[in-house]
């Protein structure tokens, strides 16, 4: 007898349809075709198990299992539950007249309990984009597939259930649906920037960075708040709208990320570690699995101590950093997975971790620090729009009772730079912020009077600033003026942007 059930495999952040033939013959074998990884083949020993601890069997027969398409790879034990249906229909165990209908996934224990499995979210917009009348799958997944509406998703925590539930002996109830909107206001700003004491110019830049999208990058000795600020950023950007919130989700969902969590409501922050490797970075591998560039999409990516990472991990994140998105090739498929972060560095202003200005015992040469800051190549640099020296705390302001303003108080400032740039580039296609604008748009959008040339001007020659400096200046002075509801880019605007190019002034190490 013949049966076919269907899933659904994860290629890149999307899904594809698989259906699963079950054969059942006269003769003795089980035979799994259609390019299986191990976890797969091994499914016929959990499937066994759990069948005989639920009053049921696998059948002493020719068993031939077809996995289609038979050229794609399939991967992990989230076909449990679609093989064992396959195998209960195709031997006469359980009648499913409308299987078609239903689209199910699932990892099974082996006493039929249900684990939690990766994509579940690309897997609810397949199954609706296909027709199906609902999706099956376990209830820790329930909740992160329900955001999809137009399609029924069933969440059990048992084989048992959805044998009852086929057999007419038991109902099983819709997930409701899921809000996009973050559970609450104490979650969404904390950590708080009140918690940072001094440091009011930093808090400054993280602002500007926060209005404009803009990539930043922060110089100071050990213990000045560098980390402490690098934090705190997230909570001060703006709401992820619903579009943010699926793209989100849908990113974490295929490497596992959110399995018990749910949907992605705030903006991820990723801090990976200096001794990662450019293809955790980046993402691929032989079967591609995305990169913590791609899990910081909507959100922030952290590196701190720049200098430490090696230098090729760090070249692969320009093409990323400049199109928003990585392009992984392999010789049959190519995928694309989405990066569009706020980069967020930090680096100390030389090896021993101080700037050399004689307060401290460990001093290094203007040469040493130079090597040390050569580390961070030129076209890195070029696509970090603020660069900040961070100074330690003095003791009277970090004594201080004083708190300084909320994460809240300053987001509200954020959300409203945020909206002018919408209207902004409302027709322009794929520009949100003024981080994202190309040349053109700098030229349509950032026009600059006669004074504002002039001062801009000077200042690349007085404080020898690099070419590379020129459209990173007016893009954060454009971001200033929003964050005052300005339409026109002034003298005061850019005075205050032309401060923040640290690293392209001659000589800034003294």
């Amino acid at each position: 007898m013949l049966a076919k059930v269907y899933g659904s495999a994860i290629i890149g952040i999307h899904a594809v349809p698989v259906t699963v033939e079950v054969n059942i013959d006269s003769g003795i074998g089980y035979h799994l075709v259609g390019l299986p990884d191990n976890a797969i083949k091994e499914s016929n020993f959990r499937i066994a198990a759990a069948l005989l601890n639920n009053g049921y069997r696998i059948p002493g027969k020719k068993i031939t299992i077809n996995m289609a398409p038979a050229d794609l790879r399939k991967e992990g034990a989230a076909y449990d539950l679609c093989l064992t249906m396959g195998i209960l229909i195709a031997s006469g165990q359980l009648e499913v007249p409308r299987i078609h209908e239903y689209m199910v996934m699932g990892e099974l224990s082996l006493d039929g309990a249900l684990q939690p499995i990766r994509g579940a979210l690309p897997m609810a917009l397949k199954a609706r984009e296909q027709g199906f009348k609902a999706l099956i799958l376990p209830r820790k997944n329930a909740i992160e597939a329900s955001v999809v509406s137009g399609i029924r998703v069933y969440g059990i925590e048992h084989l048992s259930q959805l044998i009852a539930f086929f057999k007419g002996e038991e109902t099983l109830e819709a997930m409701p649906p899921v809000s996009l909107e973050p559970h609450s206001k104490e979650e969404q700003y904390s950590p708080d920037f009140s918690e940072v004491r001094g440091q009011q110019t930093i808090k400054r830049c993280m602002e500007i960075a926060a209005a404009g999208g803009h990539n930043i990058i922060l110089i100071g000795p050990p213990g000045s708040g560098k980390t402490m600020l690098a934090k705190r950023l997230p909570g001060i950007l703006p709401p992820m709208s619903p579009t943010e919130v699926l793209e989100t989700t849908k990113i974490h969902s295929v490497v596992g990320g959110n399995k018990n969590s749910g949907l992605v409501l705030q903006r991820p922050f990723r801090s990976p570690h200096h001794t990662i490797s450019d293809v955790a970075l980046v993402g691929g591998g032989s079967y591609p699995q995305p990169g913590e560039i791609s899990l910081a999409h909507n959100g922030v990516l952290f590196l701190d101590e720049l200098p430490e990472f090696k230098r090729n991990v760090l070249e692969v994140m320009r093409q990323p950093l400049e199109d928003r998105e990585v392009t992984i090739s392999r010789a049959r498929f190519t995928i694309t997975y989405p990066s569009s972060f706020m980069l967020v560095a930090s680096m100390n202003p030389s090896p021993g971790g101080y700037f050399n200005d004689g307060k401290q015992n460990l001093q290094h040469t203007a040469s040493e620090m130079q090597r040390y800051l050569n580390r961070i190549s030129g076209p890195l640099l070029d696509r970090i729009d603020i660069h900040m020296e961070v100074s330690p705390v003095p003791f009277e302001e970090l004594s201080a009772k004083e708190m300084g303003e909320s994460s809240y108080q300053i987001r509200e400032r954020v959300i409203k730079a945020r909206k002018l740039q919408q209207l902004r580039f409302a027709a322009e296609n794929g520009t949100h912020c003024n981080a994202q604008m190309n040349v053109r748009q700098i030229r349509k959008h950032c026009p600059l009077d006669k004074s504002g040339k002039a001062l801009l001007g000077n200042a690349m020659k007085q404080l020898k600033l690099s070419a590379r400096a020129y459209d990173r200046i007016i893009k954060v002075a454009r971001s200033i003026a929003d964050l005052e509801g300005n339409d026109a880019i002034t003298e005061k605007h850019l005075a205050e942007a032309i401060q923040y190019r640290s690293l392209d002034r001659e000589g800034w190490l003294g």
